[in-house]
């Protein structure tokens, strides 16, 4: 059962890693050069539109990573290395564990300080405002 539980952690832990870096590959190659390419300066509603829904998906994923991340040495009594090789893992663990946390910051500080910066840009270029101040009725975008 408990070989069971851990290859089941270990497919969790993949797909977790592998839906978040390949969302953040998607909308950095594909949804914001296609956006920008079609939409113009109206991309900005688009991109934050699926950067808002990613995000969602992301927290999951990172949760996922997490808790199965956790899971895993506990499945295998503590010693998820070979003991031939253990500072090798060990070191490659603590690397591992480095750069998901970096991950993890660059996420928190996308989606709590980038994001509503993003937004509020994209209210006010999208505000009707004169052409220019003795002409009030005539509006652009």
């Amino acid at each position: 059962m408990r070989e069971l539980l851990l290859t089941l952690a270990s497919w969790l832990h993949l797909v977790a890693a592998v839906t978040w870096i390949g969302g953040i590959g998607f909308v950095i190659f594909i949804a914001i050069p296609s956006a920008r390419q079609i939409m113009g300066a109206d991309a900005g509603k688009l991109v934050g539109e699926i950067s808002r829904r990613f995000t969602l998906v992301a927290n999951c994923s990172i949760v996922l990573l997490v808790l199965t991340g956790l899971a895993m040495p506990v499945l295998t009594d503590g010693n998820p290395v070979p003991a031939a090789n253990e500072n090798y893992w060990l070191a490659l663990l603590a690397a591992k564990i480095l750069l998901v946390l970096a991950m993890i910051t660059i996420h928190i500080y996308r989606g709590r300080v980038l994001a509503p910066k993003i937004i509020s840009s994209a209210r006010r270029r999208t505000r009707k405002r004169p052409l220019c101040k003795n002409s009030p009725s005539i509006w652009w975008k």
